[in-house]
C-alpha cells in the first residue's frame, strides 16, 4: 500500500478513537493550508468586526424611528417594536439557509450578495407607504441580508486563525456594543435632520459597506507542490449542503441544548433594565444611561475575555470558562432583581456587562472548538435557528410575566434561573456525557483504542505511526490538538 493510502486509513482509525475519547475535532480543512494567525487575516477581523457590528446593533438602533413610525401610520409600539422582532428571527432562524448557500457558493459571493440585501431593504423601506411594507423590507429584507453575511464572515474568521482564534473572536465581538453605541445616536440624529425616510435612505446607504467587508473575504488557497512532480494535494472531499451528520456528535448536542436555553434569558434584562429604572422613579435621562454603561463595559470585556481565553494554560479549557460565563451572567441577573434604587441598577450594568461579554466572547469560539472548521458552516446555522425560537419566545415571556405580576424583580430572576440552567446543562453534560482520557496522549493508548474500533486487517499501524500522525496532523490542517476537557 502506499504511503499516502497508508495515511488516509490511519487518519481514518485516529480520528474516530480521538473523538470518542472527547478530544477536540481535528481541523478538516484543506491539506496543505495552514491557518495564518495574522497577515491578511487582520483584514478579514476588522470586516468581522463590522459585519458583527451591524448584525446585532442594527435591529436595536433602528428602535429610535419608532416614535416617528407610529405617528406616521398611527400604531402602537406592539406594531412597531416587531421590526426588531422580524430582524432578530432573519438573523437566527435563516442559519441552515446560509450554511446552504456558503457550502454551495463559498463565502465572499454569500456575502456579497447579503450586502445588497440589507442596503436595498433599508433602501426600499424608505419609500414605504405601510406597516406591512416596513415589515418585509425592513425586517425581511434587511434581515435576511445580515444574515448572509454575519455567519460566513465567523467561518471565514475559523479558517484565518487557529492559536489566536479566541482573541480573535472576541475583538470581532466588540463590534456589538461599539456599533450600538455609535448607531443609536447616529439614528437620532438622521432623523432630526432628515425624518425617518431620510434616515432608512442613508442607513441603507451604510449597509452597503457590507460589501466592502465582503470583498476582505479572500479564500486561502492550497500551495502548489514544488517542483511539479510531488504528489499534489488531495482535494477536498464534496461537502453536503447542509451537514446534519452534528447531531451525532454529543458533544454538538449538549451545546445547542444549553445555548438555546441560555438564549431565553440573556437578552431579557437589556430590555428592561431602563423600565425597572423608571418604575423606581428614575428620571428618563438618567435611566437610558445604564444602556451606555452596558455597553461601554461590554467594549472591554469582549476583547479581554478573548485574551484571556488564548492562554496557553486556558484555551483547554474553554468550555468551562463558556460555562462560567454562563453562571456568572444568570447570578447577575438574580442579584440584580434586589436592585431597590439607581445606584444598585448601575452596578448590576456593571457586572452585567462583563459578563454578557464574555458570553459573547466566547459562544463561537466553544462552537469551533467543538466540531472543526469543516462542520462550522453547518453547525452554527442549526445552531442559530434552535435560538431563533427562543428569541422569540424570551423577551415576549418576560413582557407575560410583567403584565401579571407589574413587578420587574420576577422577570430579572426568571431570566437568571434560565441562564444558570444553561450553564449547568454545559458544565454537566460536559463533565458525565463525554468520554475523558487524559491519557489520550500517548500513543500506546491510541493504538489499544484502536484496536475496540476494530481496524481493517489488511492496514498494519504500529505506534510510531500513530505518534508521526498526532504531530503531523494539526500543522498541516492548521488546527491544535487540545486536551480532552476542550471538547463538550
Amino acid at each position: 500500500m502506499s504511503s499516502h493510502g497508508g495515511k488516509e486509513a490511519l487518519q481514518d482509525k485516529v480520528k474516530p478513537a480521538l473523538l470518542a475519547m472527547g478530544g477536540a475535532v481535528v481541523d478538516e480543512g484543506p491539506t496543505g493550508i495552514k491557518a495564518p494567525d495574522g497577515g491578511w487575516g487582520w483584514a478579514v477581523l476588522f470586516g468581522c468586526f463590522i459585519i458583527t457590528g451591524f448584525s446585532y446593533a442594527f435591529p436595536k438602533a433602528v428602535s429610535v424611528f419608532f416614535k416617528e413610525l407610529m405617528h406616521e401610520f398611527g400604531i402602537g409600539y406592539s406594531d412597531t417594536a416587531w421590526i426588531s422582532s422580524i430582524l432578530l428571527a432573519m438573523l437566527y432562524g435563516t442559519g441552515p439557509l446560509c450554511s446552504v448557500c456558503v457550502n454551495r457558493f463559498g463565502c465572499r459571493p454569500v456575502m456579497l450578495v447579503g450586502g445588497l440585501f440589507a442596503s436595498l431593504g433599508m433602501v426600499a423601506a424608505s419609500f414605504c407607504r405601510s406597516i406591512i411594507q416596513i415589515y418585509l423590507t425592513t425586517g425581511v429584507l434587511t434581515g435576511l441580508g445580515l444574515a448572509l453575511n454575519f455567519q460566513p464572515s465567523l467561518i471565514m474568521l475559523n479558517r484565518y486563525f487557529n492559536k489566536r482564534r479566541p482573541i480573535a473572536n472576541g475583538l470581532a465581538a466588540a463590534g456589538s456594543p461599539v456599533f450600538l453605541c455609535a448607531l443609536s445616536p447616529l439614528g437620532q440624529l438622521l432623523q432630526d435632520h432628515y425624518g425617518w425616510r431620510g434616515g432608512f435612505l442613508i442607513l441603507g446607504g451604510l449597509l452597503l459597506n457590507c460589501c466592502v467587508c465582503a470583498a476582505l473575504m479572500r479564500p486561502l488557497v492550497a500551495p502548489k507542490a514544488s517542483g511539479g512532480t510531488g504528489p499534489q494535494a488531495p482535494q477536498r472531499p464534496s461537502k453536503h449542503l447542509l451537514d446534519l451528520s452534528v447531531f451525532r456528535d454529543r458533544g454538538f448536542l449538549i451545546y445547542a441544548v444549553a445555548a438555546s436555553i441560555m438564549v431565553l434569558g440573556l437578552f431579557v434584562p437589556p430590555v428592561f433594565v431602563v423600565s425597572y429604572a423608571k418604575d423606581l422613579g428614575v428620571p428618563d435621562t438618567k435611566a437610558a444611561f445604564l444602556l451606555t454603561i452596558l455597553g461601554f463595559i461590554d467594549i472591554f470585556a469582549r476583547p479581554t475575555a478573548g485574551f484571556i481565553t488564548g492562554l496557553k494554560k486556558v484555551r483547554p479549557y474553554s468550555v468551562y470558562l463558556f460555562s462560567f460565563a454562563m453562571f456568572f451572567n444568570g447570578f447577575t441577573d438574580l442579584t440584580g432583581s434586589t436592585a431597590s434604587d439607581y445606584g444598585g441598577l448601575v452596578v448590576f450594568c456593571i457586572f452585567f456587562g462583563i459578563s454578557y461579554g464574555m458570553v459573547g466572547a466566547l459562544q463561537f469560539e466553544v462552537l469551533m472548538a467543538i466540531v472543526g472548521t469543516q462542520k462550522f458552516s453547518s453547525a452554527i446555522g442549526l445552531v442559530l435557528l434552535l435560538e431563533a425560537v427562543a428569541v422569540l419566545i424570551g423577551p415576549p415571556s418576560g413582557g407575560k410575566l410583567l403584565d401579571a405580576t407589574k413587578v420587574y424583580k420576577y422577570v430579572f430572576i426568571l431570566a437568571g434561573a434560565e441562564v444558570l440552567t444553561s450553564s449547568l446543562v454545559l458544565l454537566l453534560g460536559n463533565f458525565f456525557c463525554i468520554k475523558k482520557r487524559p491519557e489520550v496522549t500517548q500513543p500506546e493508548e491510541v493504538a489499544s483504542e484502536e484496536k475496540l474500533h476494530k481496524p481493517p486487517e489488511d492496514v498494519r499501524v504500529d505506534s510510531r505511526e500513530v505518534e508521526h500522525f498526532l504531530k503531523e496532523q494539526p500543522e498541516k490542517n492548521g488546527e491544535v490538538v487540545h486536551t480532552p476537557e476542550t471538547s463538550v
